[in-house]
């Protein structure tokens, strides 16, 4: 699916506690994909970035989209962005993990939480 938004001007909110928080307003967009295509409806919808003290913003993006058919669903975006010196690490078997992208999957058994983790990119 590929989601493209329209912002409206951002909202610096300021220091909190883990950064410098900053909402962007989402005052419309569109959406479209093999199985839903439709737009993005304003008011709600928001991305809530967070800059953290190493550099890293964290993205936490939340909308409501209104499909050709009329249904509503709720969505919800989470990733992290950085700067290449944020995380940069020298050492050769590390510093793979600044350009992995990986997707996990977790649940509980008695033992204690399980999470299964691949590579996609």
């Amino acid at each position: 699916m590929t989601l493209r938004v329209t912002v409206a001007a951002p909202q610096n909110i300021g220091a909190v506690p883990h950064g410098t928080r900053r909402t962007a307003p989402l005052s419309g967009g569109s959406f479209e994909g093999p199985r839903l295509r439709g737009t993005v409806l304003p008011g709600g919808s928001a991305d809530w970035l967070l800059l953290r003290a190493d550099g890293v913003l964290e993205l936490d993006l939340r909308a409501t989209l209104r499909t050709d058919d009329r249904a509503l669903v709720s969505m919800r975006s989470f990733g992290l962005l950085s700067d290449a010196a944020a995380l940069r690490d020298r050492r050769a078997p590390i510093c793979v993990l600044n350009r992995l992208l990986a997707v996990g999957i977790g649940n509980i058994r008695p033992e204690g939480p399980v999470h299964a983790i691949e590579e996609i990119l």
